[in-house]
């Protein structure tokens, strides 16, 4: 192996050495030439423009080549993953604000940016949000007056007595960053205004980064909907049971056993722990009665503890939860704007092949300008979802569903569907136009909302392939509102003309005109049909 390597490298050597040559003997020469032309004082300058317009004239033959190789060095330059939660959320903020650029809708685009700036802020931010979170009168406001040790909202036994959410500041010895308290208007209430509060009481739920859910007992069915909801979310809870001091330490005991069974892989054992945020008052005769001080050591210990061990990861955890809920949002808004374009796409090219339809006279040109429609709709169907692609690519694609309507029969099926659907009043030719006008303007739409499935879909058809979701737009449009709705539109734009373009016709000579005759639109017919039955006895016999 040693020998032909040697011997390659001695002739690249020679090879170099003679192409040097070969341009310093070049080089010579056009000295020469130019100091036979020009004065002395000229030759440098004129040979520094001539390399300079070489170097010019070759740089579009390299710039393909500098570009290659720039981009075969990219995957060594290429950024990292991101090394925790926050680098993930800072790229999906990123990745937002390109979404956000193409909404066209000025009023969502203002409601998605204001979110941003809100998860923004959260990214940023020095507090830790723990939002208190439970059903109505559970005691959730009397907790907080008591983390705070002072008076907070309005306490009543009625359920509902918080109607709004409320925020609080809360230090913890030990812990680096500050604590807001969220009070949060109870769940499950009834009527129209309980269904609201629950509402805002969730999406301020959404937004914690550490969930103190508050019961007074077992839960509930619906209690343990909204917990497991929560959890499946990726929510850290505390299942606070309050009001322990209404029941003995054994009935305490095994409610906290039945929590901890009904919430397990939801909420961690450790994390049931029991409070008593409001202990009722004891009497004592000829004097006031004696009212205890709030056990809630048990729940301080727990929400320092989880705190000061993962403060930092369950804030990073929300912001990139928020960071990806938004994220979702303005790709849903998205993707709504772009099917809204496509869609009109669909129906402009519609009309255009049905126009294609009632002008062309001959069958086999139908066929053609039909298909070219489809191609070019493909096309501009594939730019609204970003996707470049050739007008042979359109033509393929476009071709490839056509022959799929054909094997499934959509296309017989089509046109017996809209002529039996269609009752016209027009001569044979032109009422058979109509027909083939009206289908190929409904085979096309159900062409394009197909495509647009596909497109959507990042140019897949899914598990069922292209026959299944041709069935099922075939079967969306065959529904009778849809289909009443086409054919509306469809009389409007191709019938109508047709008409139109019937009464505007001149007279037609021949032996058909006789049938015509019986028109009762085409009075003008008359002279015409005394013609031929004068015409046989001038005749030659």
């Amino acid at each position: 192996m040693k020998i032909p390597r040697l011997w390659l490298l001695i002739a690249g050597l020679l090879l170099g050495i003679i192409v040097f040559s070969m341009v310093l003997q070049a080089i010579s020469s056009v000295l020469w030439q130019l100091s036979y032309w020009l004065p002395s004082w000229l030759v440098a300058p004129t040979v520094l423009l001539l390399l300079g317009a070489l170097g010019l004239a070759l740089y579009p033959l390299l710039l393909p080549w500098i570009k290659g190789r720039g981009q075969g060095r990219k995957p060594k330059l290429s950024p990292q993953a991101p090394g925790n939660r926050q680098e993930a959320a800072r790229q999906n903020l990123d990745a937002i604000d390109q979404q956000v650029s193409r909404i066209r809708d000025a009023v969502a685009r203002q409601a998605l940016e204001e979110q941003r700036r809100q998860v923004e802020e959260s990214l940023q931010r020095g507090d830790l949000i723990v939002v208190v979170f439970g059903s109505g009168s559970s005691g959730k406001t009397s907790l907080i007056r008591a983390l705070l040790n002072d008076q907070v909202g309005t306490v009543g036994a009625a359920m509902g007595s918080t109607s709004s959410s409320h925020s609080y500041r809360l230090r913890l010895q030990g812990l680096q960053r500050s604590i807001q308290l969220r009070d949060t208007p109870g769940i499950l209430e009834a009527g129209e205004g309980g269904l609201e509060r629950e509402q805002e009481a969730r999406q301020e739920a959404v937004q914690g980064d550490l969930l103190l859910f508050v019961v007074d007992g077992d839960l509930r069915a619906s209690e343990f909907s909204v917990v497991k909801a929560l959890a499946q979310l990726g929510k850290r809870l505390v299942l606070v049971l309050n009001k322990c001091d209404l029941r003995g330490e054994t009935e305490e005991l095994r409610l906290v056993q039945q929590l901890r069974r009904r919430c397990e892989g939801l909420v961690e054992p450790i994390d049931v722990v029991t409070a008593s945020a409001q202990p009722q008052s004891i009497p004592r005769p000829g004097q006031r009665p004696l009212q205890p001080q709030p056990e809630i050591e048990r729940l301080l210990q727990r929400l320092a503890a989880v705190l000061r061990e993962e403060g930092e990861e369950l804030l990073a955890d929300n912001i990139l939860l928020q960071s990806s809920r938004l994220a979702e949002a303005s790709q849903q808004l998205l993707n709504q704007q772009r099917e809204r374009e496509a869609q009109a796409i669909v129906d402009r090219y519609s009309w255009i092949g049905a126009g294609v339809i009632a002008v062309t006279p001959l069958p086999g040109l139908d066929l053609l300008g039909t298909a070219a429609v489809n191609a070019q709709m493909v096309v501009e169907i594939g730019q609204v979802y970003g996707v470049a692609m050739s007008r042979d690519q359109g033509q393929q694609l476009a071709l490839s569903l056509g022959r799929t309507l054909a094997s499934l029969g959509v296309v017989k099926g089509g046109a017996g569907l809209i002529a039996s659907a269609l009752s016209l009043n027009m001569p044979a030719l032109l009422a058979s136009k109509a027909v083939q006008a009206v289908t190929a303007a409904w085979l096309t739409r159900l062409a394009g909302r197909s495509f647009i499935t596909y497109f959507s879909q990042q140019q897949d058809w899914g598990d069922g392939g292209i026959g299944q979701v041709v069935r099922e737009h075939f079967d969306l449009q065959r529904r009778d509102l849809d289909l009443r709705r086409f054919l509306e539109a469809a009389l409007a734009r191709v019938v109508e003309p047709l008409k139109r373009k019937d009464r505007q016709l001149p007279p037609r000579q021949g032996p058909r005109r006789g049938a015509a005759a019986a028109d009762p639109d085409g009075p003008a017919a008359a002279p015409t049909t005394d013609k031929p039955r004068r015409s046989p006895p001038t005749g030659p016999r």
